[in-house]
């Protein structure tokens, strides 16, 4: 996207209510989809979301202000887990024991992306942090990503973020806030795509480490999208916005069957990953165990 500078040459403009606002060029013939349509366009999907950490991998991402305070941190929204079901607040922890049992049991995992940053083992990254399918322009005739929209978010965090959340988000078999559970499971075909075109970009500067953990992940990010959904039902609904009542129940129950789908899927998930690393995994094509 080309942002329009304002007449005093700024890349944003503030209005007297303190409010902030930026123009981009209108972009024509090219479209965002609220679920993935056609597995060409998650492909596309993951290219234009590896090269827009690609062109930014060499950027000092420290010197980047963090819009929301650690905001990928799974170890920090279990703690806010914690304290939310201690407070009770809307007595609502009584009816949510299953999902609370299922995330405690997890509670080991939920540090793992944070201390490997802490201990250097994975670089801080520029990094989007809202990588949903939603917020890639997709080219009405070529089906390709034509940009990445939604830049609010654009941060200091790990690349293995970014990709974790589009898998969680594009790649599942059902809406974010299906109520029938049995239809909600990892599409490998929709996986397999999309880190065909992430890695296709992104293999050449991800180190060794990133790349072990890329499956491992999407699992985390859909684990910690249910802890959040699963704190703010138990808050009494006070972040996300609902159209029903139990809507953020229903969210978090999608997060943690799409976390034990991928539990089950996981040596499939990261045999795709070795098989695309070594040219051996093609369009269309799942792979041996798939």
């Amino acid at each position: 996207m080309r942002v329009i500078p304002t007449k005093e040459g700024g890349s944003f403009f503030r209005n007297v209510r303190g409010e902030y606002w930026r123009a981009y060029d209108f972009i024509e013939g090219a479209r965002t989809y609220q679920q993935v349509e056609n597995p060409l366009h998650f492909y596309h999907s993951g290219r234009t979301f590896g090269q827009f950490q690609y062109l930014l991998s060499d950027f000092p991402a420290e010197l980047l202000h963090e819009t929301i305070e650690r905001f990928h941190d799974t170890r920090k929204r279990f703690g806010d887990l914690l304290h939310v079901i201690k407070a009770d607040p809307k007595g609502r922890v009584a009816g949510v024991q299953s999902e609370i049992a299922f995330i405690l049991e997890r509670e080991d995992e939920t540090g793992v992306i944070v201390d490997l940053l802490n201990a250097g083992e994975i670089p801080l990254r520029v990094t989007h942090n809202d990588t949903k399918f939603n917020n890639i322009m997709i080219d009405d005739e070529t089906g390709e990503g034509i940009c990445v929209l939604d830049l609010d978010t654009v941060m200091p965090g790990s690349a293995l973020y970014d990709f974790g959340d589009s898998i969680r988000f594009g790649a599942s078999t059902a809406q974010e806030d299906e109520p029938n559970l049995s239809l909600v499971s990892l599409d490998l075909e929709l996986f397999t795509e999309f880190t065909r075109g992430y890695l296709s970009m992104a293999q050449g500067f991800l180190n060794q480490v990133e790349i072990d953990h890329l499956a491992f992940a999407a699992k985390l990010m859909t684990l910690e999208t249910g802890i959040r959904f699963l704190a703010d039902y138990i808050d009494g609904d006070r972040y996300f916005r609902i159209e029903r009542p139990e809507h953020n129940l229903d969210r978090a129950r999608t997060q943690l069957k799409l976390v034990a789908d991928m539990e089950e899927k996981m040596p499939i998930m990261e045999g795709i990953i070795r098989d695309i690393l070594a040219g051996g995994l093609q369009e269309g094509s799942l792979g041996e165990g798939a």
